[in-house]
Formats: C-alpha cells, structure tokens, sequence
C-alpha cells in the first residue's frame, strides 16, 4: 500500500493501515523530508510503480485531494482504509480511496462515495448518500436519507436532520445544526445553520 500525504491526517490512515495488518507501506510526499512515523517518505514515483501497488492520498483539503487523485494515472487501484472499530452496516457500500476513522457508525444503505473521510465517532445514518470527495468530521451525524455532494466539508460536531439536501463543495462549519437545505458552493454556520458565503464555482472553494 502506498499512502500519499506525510501530515497528520497521513498519520491517523497509517495506524489504520497497521490495524488493517498491511504490509510493505510506502509514504509518499510532493515535499519528502526524512522519516515519518518510522517510514522513509520519497517523493511520488509516477506512473510506473502504481501498476501493482493500491495507493490512499492522505490529504485532508477536498478540493486538493481531487487534484491528486485526477494528476494520477487512470489504471492506477486506490485502496481503502477502515478502522476495525468503525461500526458498518453490511448494506453500506464505499467507494474505492475512502478512509473510516475509528469509532465512527454507518447504518444500513448508506452509499459513501470514492475518496471521502468520514472522520473519528461520526454518525452517518440509513440512506445516506455522499458524494466523493466529501469530508465528514469529527462528531458529526448525519440523521436518515441525508444527501451531500462532491467535495463537502461537514465540519466536528454539526447535525443534520434527516432528509436534508447539503450540495456540493460546501462548507458547513463546526457545530452547525442544519434543519433545511444547503444550496452548491454554500458556507454555512450556527444553530440552526444558516448561509453567510456562495461561492460561484469549483475554481473558489
């Protein structure tokens, strides 16, 4: 397994990874510097040595994450990362690159899209559905049939109720209750959430 990001969020995927029982890992980094956690980092080695190897990118932007994963060579396998105490329905269906932190509970018919986070002792509900690239922080719960879009940021300890709508490569800050829906490119804060920033597009998140 090849894990790309030598940060802190790198450090808590690798421990996963070490549960998982995985051997042979490599850490990769765009700026390599010594050791991590025990492992030498180098700098990415592109396409060649990605042929055989799963590889997770360890970094926790959205937005920066999707740009690693689309520079990278289309035949490459990502893999994933779980935590052996994440409590996961056997209904529940992950996209490939996706971490689960420990501690965190998914439902049944939850669909977890490709590369996400869903972050330590979060709550996601039944049918749920994320889109890639979405974050799920620390704490946070999503109620039943909560739809996010690509790229969101659900920041620690915010709620949802069920049957929300959050779009796509929003903000949600931290501790927000959200009781309506969320419209694309939107930041929103407090309790109950509301919107204090929309961005226009992909390119100003």
């Amino acid at each position: 397994m090849i894990l790309y990001g030598a940060s802190g969020h790198g450090k808590v995927i690798l421990d996963i990874l070490e549960l998982q029982g995985e051997k042979g890992i490599d850490i990769w980094d765009d700026r390599p510097a010594g050791f991590f956690c025990g492992y030498s980092v180098v700098a990415p080695q592109l396409p060649q040595t990605l042929e055989s190897d799963k590889i997770i990118i360890a970094i926790g932007i959205n937005k920066i994450r999707k740009k690693v994963v689309e520079k990278l060579n289309n035949s490459i396998t990502f893999g994933k990362a779980i935590h052996p105490s994440a409590v996961i329905s056997g209904r529940v269906k992950i996209g490939e690159g996706t971490v689960i932190m420990a501690g965190s509970v998914i439902n049944p018919d939850v669909v977890v899209g490709r590369h996400c986070i869903v972050n330590t002792s979060s709550s996601i509900d039944h049918d749920c559905e994320l889109g890639d690239y979405v974050h799920i922080s620390p704490n946070a719960t999503l109620s039943g049939n909560v739809k996010v879009g690509e790229g969101t940021h659900i920041g620690s300890g915010a709620v949802s109720i069920q049957g929300i709508r959050i779009g796509k490569w929003c903000t949600v800050g931290a501790g927000a209750v959200i009781i309506k829906d969320i419209p694309d490119f939107a930041t929103v804060v407090g309790n109950p959430a509301r919107v204090i920033k929309v961005k226009d597009s992909f390119d100003e998140v």
